[in-house]
């Protein structure tokens, strides 16, 4: 008789619970409703003034220069041809730009991780009387405006005989670089100090402790900052034309500006140039952005 009662029971509260209106949609007021409405106002017109420029660019490479003058920027081309692709990198010599290009950043990188590494290393771990002097330092130095100190700058490199050379601007981009070093310290704070202990404990010296211990735990931070000054090297153009004005030194950014002259500027050309400059960092991008947002994120933890 209970075991009825109470199988009675629960099918009564089933059917309670089933009858129970469930409210699949949820109501938002007016000021939610516009809130919403403008937020995403927003974000579509931040989409439109990224999205407009580069559908810009990839139209006007494919024009004709009197297409380009006289036609709409928005207008399709009446042939799609990639000759202007064609001029850009045959006559631009922007195959050996690429190649001064990859030397100048595959070595100033390697010295930046290298050397950023260190430095972040040595004052992460080590307490020494100079260090609170040596970060202020560092960090007015990176307060200076670099155009402010161009002709002390380019008065030292000519000095070193450096002028007109690919070094120059290898130099140059082994400065102080605090971010790459913010970003090394936020990750070193997470190393525990153990592993350090156990090498030592092993015989390991402090220099073997960083290459063998430390830099393989850095591969987030070091992809991270490839990619952030990496960018800003690959496009650099002021440093390149300035320190190495030889034809024999040009970089893909200088390589573009042969298209533009006192008579006239062939902008389809550029335009193609512009694109096939683009790429390779679209490319390297677009394949280790999964790095890139671990090592940002770290970085601001």
């Amino acid at each position: 008789m209970n075991q009825n009662e109470n199988r009675r029971e629960k099918e009564i509260a089933a059917q309670a619970i089933d009858d129970v209106p469930v409210n699949k949609h949820k109501h938002y007021t007016a000021g939610q409703i516009f809130w919403k409405i403008l937020k995403y106002a927003f974000l579509i017109f931040v989409s439109l003034c990224t999205l407009i420029p580069i559908v810009v660019v990839v139209l006007g490479s494919f024009k004709t220069q009197s297409e380009f003058l006289n036609g709409s920027v928005f207008a399709l081309t009446k042939s799609w041809s990639f000759v202007n692709y064609k001029t850009a990198f045959i006559d631009g010599g922007m195959l050996e730009g690429f190649r001064n290009t990859a030397f100048i950043l595959i070595v100033s990188m390697a010295g930046k991780i290298f050397f950023g590494a260190m430095f972040a290393y040595a004052v992460n771990r080590f307490d020494f009387k100079l260090k609170k002097p040596i970060m202020t330092l560092f960090l007015l130095a990176m307060l200076i405006p670099a155009i402010a100190s161009q002709v002390a700058t380019f008065q030292i490199i000519n000095g070193m005989g450096l002028f007109n050379t690919i070094w120059s601007v290898i130099l140059l981009n082994l400065g102080t670089d605090a971010m790459s070093i913010y970003i090394f310290l936020q990750y070193l704070r997470e190393i525990p100090y153990s592993l350090d202990e156990a090498a030592l404990l092993e015989g390991a010296t402090y220099f073997q402790i960083f290459r063998k211990v430390i830099m393989p735990l850095l591969k987030a931070p070091i992809v991270t900052i490839i990619i952030i000054s990496g960018v800003g090297i690959y496009n650099d153009f002021y440093n390149p034309l300035l320190y190495m004005p030889d034809d024999d030194l040009k970089v893909i950014s200088t390589a573009l500006y042969a298209f533009k002259g006192p008579y006239g500027t062939n902008w389809p050309v550029i335009l193609a140039g512009v694109i096939i400059v683009m790429l390779p960092i679209l490319i390297l991008f677009l394949t280790c952005q999964k790095y890139i947002y671990n090592g940002v994120s770290g970085a601001v933890k």
